[in-house]
């Protein structure tokens, strides 16, 4: 897979994986746009959903991955924006078929929810996978309609 640059956002539940991540990125080969939060004072994780979706929209990046508490509500949020694929995992198997079947362009994670080792297994998995393509094209391009 070719180097490219992979956006990252949290809330602050989630600053702590996204800087392990941020690390894991670059040992990836990849660099990194790092979106915020900058620590983990309380702040609102619809605003970095909304900053990844804007990322992925404006054609600054073409992935993402996105962190908060449970990965939840700034999935929800970052899915609003009809260029966004985000996908919740919380395992490789979820990470691989979110990128195989779903052309997934944002890797949603939940801090509180999986450990550091099954974060990076994901991401290097949701990094290395690729868009099968065929049967699946049809049902995602839907996803993109309003």
């Amino acid at each position: 897979m070719s180097r490219e640059t992979i956006a990252l956002a949290s809330d602050h539940a989630g600053y702590g994986l996204k800087s392990l991540l941020a690390e894991e990125i670059v040992k990836l080969g990849h660099t990194v746009l790092d979106l915020g939060t900058d620590s983990e004072e309380s702040v609102d994780y619809p605003d970095y959903g909304r900053a990844m979706a804007e990322a992925i929209a404006e054609g600054r990046v073409k992935r993402g991955v996105i962190v908060c508490g449970t990965g939840i509500g700034i999935s929800m949020a970052a899915n609003r924006n009809p260029a966004v694929r985000a996908a919740l995992c919380s395992d490789e198997t979820s990470a691989r078929l979110a990128r195989q079947h779903n052309d997934a362009n944002v890797l949603a994670l939940g801090a509180r929810l999986v450990g550091e080792e099954v974060a990076k297994a994901c991401l290097k998995v949701f990094l290395e996978t690729e868009f099968e393509g065929g049967r699946h094209q049809r049902r995602v391009d839907k996803l993109g309609q309003a």
